[in-house]
């Protein structure tokens, strides 16, 4: 059994970056965050090391900014949003700064700013050399803590969307306390925001805390939302390869500053040429997958491009090495491709509104179309504040109240061992490299969990991303087919819809 909460204003679940501005913009209107985790420890928002891509340079501008966005995409940016995520750039940076996120300055006091792969133009706000992430996110969690409007569960796992008759989400399921034997809440509100983040924890490989595991658009397509492109999946070409579970990230910015990729013999992977390796993330890392798949190897070579520098300029990066017992400045740093974003996700616009009334989904559990199949470099940092902020606002202007609501089943848990066999089978059939056999026996692995564990938020979402990696026969992006090499003559998205799944509790 199930208490009743009642809360009148937008109800967030979710503790990034995305979520946290949604709610500082949701202002006047009583905003309730929950989250599964104390903020700064359960998102990918904290993780991200080379910072917010706007043009901040008098070289740049927000069109050339979209210009590389929709070339990375690869056919599949939506040109609206993209000239909104754009246009909104400066502003978003300036409204972190004023929140004190402490940006790295040049020496006119202007906003520093880093070269990475497939920008045109150096545009990367950075923080510590590597650490914009989490300070950025501090600085928004210490306003969140300071805010009057907001209050925060930090125990809190989404179990399920409550609907009305029509469909309409007016609250959603939460257990708080031990997952699996915590208490359950059905908070109503009229508006709900998913800012759940991606789907890195369904990959053995990943980069992302390993809790991301697709739950919010999972969830939502239980409920009926509209799923767009849930196959397109990028991979890190440069995670650091020395055994942890998730893996350490050495942030792009490092190759942006000369550091080059080299199988065990000292060979380039991707060329000779000084900008070979800042191609689109697909490209590299799939050179990087080849290489080790081949048995060569893939390293990271900093020694002769920062060398001393890389303890001061790129401290995570540097700290993580040298844990492992590795020092970069003397020793190129192992890597492998690992899952690090999701492009897919729930279908949203700019302002976060999804296709069911309620429903908003914001950051990178939401497809907004920016991304298209392959997402620009750090254009995800920007997404989540630019768009958080504006999906805060619309959140705010929900006034419908829950009338009847229909039951709904609390989603069940995947055990370990469960969890760990699908993160193999997804990183075995659906990783870098896809063909129809590998994404089969995906597909196979995931029915048998299902037996189990019959609507396993997880197991929803796997399946999402595998069916429609199956369905695209074509190399697009971060979606690569060994059998399907070639790019269709004409991109297309792919759009995934259920019937709600509206049934009694047990």
């Amino acid at each position: 059994m199930s208490r009743t909460v009642h809360h009148d204003g937008p109800l967030i679940i979710g503790g990034g970056l995305a979520g946290l501005s949604a709610a500082l913009e949701a202002a006047p209107r009583k905003v309730l965050v929950v989250t599964p985790a104390p903020l700064l420890e359960a998102c990918s928002s904290a993780w991200a090391q080379g910072g917010v891509a706007a043009a901040l340079s008098p070289d740049d501008a927000p069109a050339l900014h979209a210009a590389d966005t929709a070339a990375a995409g690869a056919g599949l940016v939506e040109p609206g949003a993209t000239e909104t995520l754009t246009g909104d750039g400066r502003a978003t940076v300036e409204w972190l700064a004023s929140l004190g996120a402490p940006f790295d300055r040049d020496a006119a006091g202007g906003f520093a700013v880093s070269l990475e792969a497939a920008h045109s133009h150096a545009r990367v706000a950075r923080v510590g050399g590597d650490g914009a992430g989490r300070a950025i996110l501090s600085a928004l969690i210490a306003a969140v803590r300071a805010a009057p409007h907001i209050e925060v569960w930090e125990d809190g796992r989404l179990r399920g969307l409550v609907q009305d008759a029509s469909g309409r989400v007016c609250g959603a399921l939460i257990e708080r306390g031990t997952p699996g034997s915590g208490r359950m809440i059905k908070v109503l509100a009229p508006a709900v925001v998913l800012a759940t983040g991606g789907a890195g924890g369904l990959f053995a490989q990943t980069t992302t805390p390993a809790a991301l595991l697709g739950e919010g658009m999972a969830a939502a397509y239980r409920a009926g939302a509209d799923i767009l492109d849930p196959e397109f999946v990028q991979f890190h070409p440069t995670a650091i390869d020395v055994g942890l579970d998730p893996m350490p990230l050495a942030t792009e910015a490092l190759r942006g500053e000369g550091a080059r990729l080299i199988d065990g013999e000292g060979r380039f992977l991707l060329g000779e040429a000084p900008d070979a390796d800042l191609q689109p993330r697909d490209v590299v890392a799939r050179a990087v997958h080849a290489a080790r798949a081949a048995g060569r190897g893939a390293f990271l070579d900093c020694r002769s491009a920062i060398g001393a520098k890389l303890a001061g300029e790129f401290p995570a990066v540097f700290a993580a090495c040298m844990r492992a017992g590795l020092d970069p400045r003397e020793t190129p740093i192992p890597v492998a491709a690992a899952a690090h974003y999701h492009m897919g996700g729930i279908a949203a616009g700019t302002d976060g509104r999804t296709s069911l009334p309620g429903l908003f989904a914001v950051g990178e559990c939401a497809s907004t179309g920016v991304h298209g199949a392959n997402r620009l470099a750090s254009n995800s940092l920007l997404e989540a504040a630019a768009f958080g902020r504006r999906t805060g606002r619309a959140a705010a202007l929900e006034m419908s109240g829950a009338g009847e609501t229909l039951p709904v089943t609390a989603a069940s848990d995947l055990s370990p061992d469960a969890l760990q066999a699908l993160r193999n089978a997804m990183s075995d059939g659906a990783g870098v490299v896809r063909d129809a056999a590998g994404l089969s026996a995906t597909l196979a692995v995931i029915a048998r969990l299902e037996v189990a564990s019959p609507g396993a938020l997880p197991l929803v979402a796997a399946r999402l991303i595998a069916e429609a990696a199956l369905a695209r026969r074509e190399s697009r992006g971060g979606h690569y087919r060994s059998d399907y090499p070639a790019t269709a003559a004409v991109a297309g998205h792919t759009h995934v819809h259920a019937d709600p799944v509206l049934v009694a509790a047990a």
